[in-house]
Order: C-alpha cells, then structure tokens, then sequence
C-alpha cells in the first residue's frame, strides 16, 4: 500500500490517520498549516456580544468552534442562545459534532445532506436559504491568516448580502503557513520520488507547499483533495495526477486508490 501524507494541522490530523492506517495504508502526518488562539479577554467579549445578537452563526470548521469554546470558556450563556433559538449554520459533519460537544443541540444545526455532492456553501444554501430574512443578523466564527484578517471564501457572505442579512465576521484562531525545515523539504523530493500521495483539505495547505518547495517535480505528484476548486489549482500548478475526494471517508479511501 503507498504511503499517504496528511496535511491537515495537528489539531486535525489524528482521525484521518487512524482512518488511513485501518485501511491499511501508510499514513504520515505532514502538517502544512499551524492554528494558534487568537482571541483575548476583551475580544472574546466582543464575540459574545456579537454572538447574543445573531439569528444564525456560521462556524466555518470545528475549529471555529473549539477555539471560540476555549476562548469563551466558562461562560455557557453563549450556547444557551442556540438553545433559545438560534441556529448553528456549518459545512460538515466534523463540525456539527464539535458544536454538539459543547452543548448545542442537534435539532438547531443546519448542514449541507451528507448524500450532497460538497459540503461546501453552495450545500449549505440550499438549507438555510430558506430561514433568511432581510434584516436579521449572521455571524460568520472563521480563522486568521497571518496578518490578522479573516481568512476564507466570501460566497455565502455575498448571498446572504444580496438578501439585505447584515454579515458579521469574526476570528476566533489564528492560521500560519509551518515553515518547513531542511529536512523536510528533502523529504517532499523523497515522497513525489516514492509515489507518495499527497492529501490536502486546504488550499493554503498546497500554496504553501508548493512555495517552500518550488523545485519540486510536481509533475510527477500525486494528490487527492478534498473539494474541485483545489483540484483547479493543483491542476494549474502542474500536479500530474490529481483526484477528488467527494464527502465521506470511504470516498475519500476510494480517491486514494484511484491514484494507486
């Protein structure tokens, strides 16, 4: 069985390995991407505030929800306003469950069907369209980048604009490319030489790759993803074989193989 490399960061990268190494692969945590707290005392009280005036809040990933939960530690009033009403907005199974852990309950979580094609916005639009209203208000629990600004995609923000929802955004950790060392970056020529197959979550994961190895024969690369636009810039940059990984872990198993 080849080896699969998981990008994902730390915080991430368990579940996935365990899953590869049940199915018998040879799975290597590589992360490519670093998640750090972002919010502090008076920050996290703003969250609050923004949180206790929204009718729905999109949590972008279970990190969202893990680092918003850290930060607001000890104050639960936050997720009994779920239990009043308001709704959990997400893309993903991984996700809901973070919310469910902390207290949220299940009943007030929209996602995308798992059947959908993508858990991505797109999916989770065609949920929740259907509760928005001109008016109410959405706040949307993101990452990050480096500078300090909200990292992500605008679409969903942009329909809901487009509907006259006022949009919010917020931070609740902070993502950083991981500077790779010597080592390993001979260890990513070693990997593409060995037929390694790359698997990637994130297309900050791949740009940062890609950067801090230019040099790299990534003609010769094999990647899975987990959505199409990165299959686009894999694709672009000059990966010679990439696969899609619809939702799921037995497709995502089914990707691999198709690469093998």
């Amino acid at each position: 069985m080849p080896q699969v490399v998981v990008t994902r960061p730390k915080q991430d990268a368990n579940s996935w390995v365990q899953a590869l190494s049940d199915a018998g692969y040879q799975a290597i945590e590589f992360p490519l991407l670093e998640l750090s707290e972002f919010l502090n005392a008076q920050t996290a009280q703003d969250a609050l505030v923004q949180i206790k005036r929204s009718q729905a809040v999109m949590f972008v990933s279970a990190n969202a929800v893990r680092f918003l939960a850290q930060a607001l530690e000890g104050q639960s009033d936050w997720v009994a306003h779920f239990q009043n009403g308001a709704r959990a907005w997400c893309t993903g199974p991984g996700t809901a469950a973070a919310l469910v852990q902390i207290g949220v309950p299940f009943e007030q979580i929209d996602q995308p069907a798992l059947q959908a094609k993508q858990l991505d916005s797109e999916a989770l639009w065609e949920v929740v369209s259907p509760q928005v209203r001109a008016g109410m208000n959405v706040l949307f629990v993101r990452g990050a980048d480096e500078s300090g600004a909200a990292a992500g995609r605008d679409w969903l923000a942009q329909e809901l604009e487009k509907s006259q929802v006022h949009v919010a955004t917020m931070a609740a950790y902070q993502r950083s490319a991981s500077q790779l060392t010597s080592f390993q970056k001979e260890r990513v020529h070693q990997l593409i030489a060995e037929g390694a197959i790359w698997l990637f979550s994130s297309s900050a994961a791949l740009q940062n790759l890609m950067s801090q190895c230019p040099e790299a024969n990534w003609a010769v690369a094999k990647a899975t993803v987990t959505h199409p636009r990165m299959a686009d810039l894999a694709q672009k940059k000059g990966w010679g074989f990439v696969a899609i990984a619809p939702p799921g872990i037995h497709s995502l198993l089914a990707s691999i193989k198709s690469l093998t």
